[in-house]
């Protein structure tokens, strides 16, 4: 067994949160739930929701982690396998199911909403699916004595479920189902990336460099879209520049290398 093994109890940590989800909708305690949150989560700024909400938007969190493309790089592909993963899975689920949001079924007023008004597609939360498939995925491709430090992933990325309420978008089930298939997605990524050989991980490497032209379309995105809500802009826009400033560097290291093996 690798140090990087997931032990075999770990696999059925994310049952827990499926099962509460279960408990809430069959218990009939869908309404109640989200109305109380997301009237509790109004005393905060609607701009934290809606930064939280961005870090659960595959481009937003993909910006963000782009650091790691020469601090880390198999934590970010990790990452990058978690994304991917995780979309797949959020759709398939989501046309299974097919359930109704928030806005689909209470009276316009009756709780409070940021952004456009969704309707279909409820089961599970995309963002929290992603938010939990990014952070799990992180944390099990580091090495177990490095992982203690991570755990502020998991609270972050439970403040971006908790987002999904606050902004109107989601069900509290949705959002506990979401934290369970995307763990199940994260340490899926993590055994992919683990099995990566550290060549095909050097700045100067194939798969490093697919991921500097994803950061290139990450800019592209950042600077042609609205990500989610319009109080997001500040937020894309230092996005583009921790892209850019990455990108530079990355760059930088490839001429180096040019040089160091000409040499």
């Amino acid at each position: 067994m690798t140090k990087q093994a997931i032990l075999t109890p770990i696999w059925f940590v994310p049952l827990l949160p499926i099962a509460l989800a279960a408990t809430i909708y069959f218990g009939e305690f869908q309404s109640s739930t989200f109305l109380f949150i997301n009237r509790f989560t109004q005393s905060l700024p609607d701009t934290l929701w809606a930064c939280l909400t961005f870090l659960g938007n595959g481009w937003g969190a993909f910006a963000i982690a782009f650091p790691l493309l020469l601090l880390a790089p198999r934590l970010i592909t990790a990452g990058i396998f978690g994304g991917a993963i995780s979309a797949i899975a959020s759709t398939v689920l989501k046309n299974i199911f097919d359930l109704p949001r928030p806005a689909g079924l209470l009276e316009s007023g009756s709780f409070y909403r940021i952004g456009d008004v969704l309707l279909h597609k409820a089961f599970p939360s995309g963002h929290t699916l992603t938010a939990f498939a990014i952070t799990s995925a992180l944390y099990f491709a580091s090495s177990p004595t490095k992982r203690r430090p991570l755990i502020i992933l998991f609270v972050i990325a439970s403040l971006v479920g908790l987002s999904r309420n606050a902004v109107g978008a989601h069900w509290f089930t949705d959002v506990l189902a979401g934290a369970g298939v995307g763990i199940w997605c994260g340490m899926i990524s993590a055994l992919f990336a683990n099995k990566l050989p550290e060549s095909a991980l050097l700045p100067n490497s194939l798969w490093s460099r697919i991921i500097a032209l994803g950061g290139i379309a990450a800019i592209y995105a950042h600077f042609t879209q609205t990500i989610d809500l319009e109080l997001n802009l500040p937020l894309q826009y230092a996005s583009i520049a921790i892209i850019a400033i990455t990108l530079a560097v990355f760059v930088k290291t490839q001429f180096d290398h040019s040089t160091g093996t000409s040499s």
